[in-house]
């Protein structure tokens, strides 16, 4: 790895940016994973708010759709109002890569209200990280994200199910602070390889979206992740999981897999 900032990004302008090695994917490291963009893709969008007069909105639902690999190059990030409102607000932030859009993610803002009074049917609280063993996702994945993790298991990783924590010390841009919301999205997308079904060396199964719905905004740099993987009968898979900070659930995230055999892909290629 070259000489560089410990971050993912680097800012070159109001809305361009520039990935670091430590970006670099699990299913291959010449292409960024998807996590810290989705990340960074939430500070744009709270860097968009600042800009506006104060409201007393909070990020409640982000739905990412994946339209392409984006390779570590330069990349630019664009945030729009999709449905203006007092109470309920749609945002949508877009990466540009290569004269195309990459990624996209819609966001919606409801209203803070005090609903203490009726709060329940949370999920049990997870044992702390520091309870828990170290696990190196390097043996299985390749790639600078996965580096740059530190993840902690209750038990050994089991095939299509995995409670951990992860948690880095990398920063999302160089020189600029996130908030822990930020910083906590752009963790949660590794949920998809830590309860690993098959082999990546002879199954493959990204995701092809991200959708996070959170009733309480987090706090703290370590995210929990109590995970549950399918593959189905037909190609298409699912990673469902529960989200954590040390105080308790957040919130779920949801991906949708496109399964395939390594050998038919590569069958495919050189046909």
């Amino acid at each position: 790895m070259r000489d560089e900032p410990d971050c993912y990004f680097t800012r070159i302008d109001e809305h361009r940016y520039r990935p670091t090695e430590r970006t670099g994917g699990a299913w291959s490291p010449t292409e960024q994973h998807i996590s810290p963009v989705v990340g960074l893709m939430i500070h744009a969008v709270e860097r968009f708010i600042a800009k506006r007069e104060p409201d007393n909105l909070a990020i409640t639902r982000i739905s990412v759709d994946i339209l392409g690999v984006l390779s570590i190059d330069d990349f630019d990030i664009r945030v729009d109002v999709i449905r203006p409102g007092k109470t309920i607000e749609l945002l949508e932030a877009t990466v540009t890569a290569g004269g195309r859009h990459a990624v996209r993610a819609r966001v919606w803002r409801l209203s803070v209200e005090d609903t203490s009074a009726v709060a329940g049917g949370v999920h049990a609280q997870l044992a702390p990280p520091e309870a828990m063993d170290s696990w190196d996702m390097s043996q299985l994945w390749p790639g600078g994200y996965i580096a740059s993790l530190d993840v902690r298991t209750a038990n050994p990783p089991q095939p299509g199910r995995t409670t951990a924590w992860v948690s880095t010390d990398v920063t999302l841009v160089g020189n600029e602070p996130a908030s822990a919301l930020a910083h906590f999205v752009g963790l949660i997308d590794t949920a998809n390889g830590i309860a690993v079904r098959q082999s990546p060396s002879e199954w493959m199964f990204p995701n092809l979206d991200l959708t996070i719905h959170l009733f309480r905004q987090p706090h703290g740099r370590w995210v929990g992740l109590d995970t549950t993987v399918v593959f189905g009968t037909g190609g298409q898979g699912t990673t469902t999981t529960t989200l954590h900070d040390k105080d308790g659930q957040v919130g779920y995230a949801s991906q949708i897999l496109t399964v395939r055999s390594m050998g038919r892909v590569a069958a495919r290629v050189s046909a």
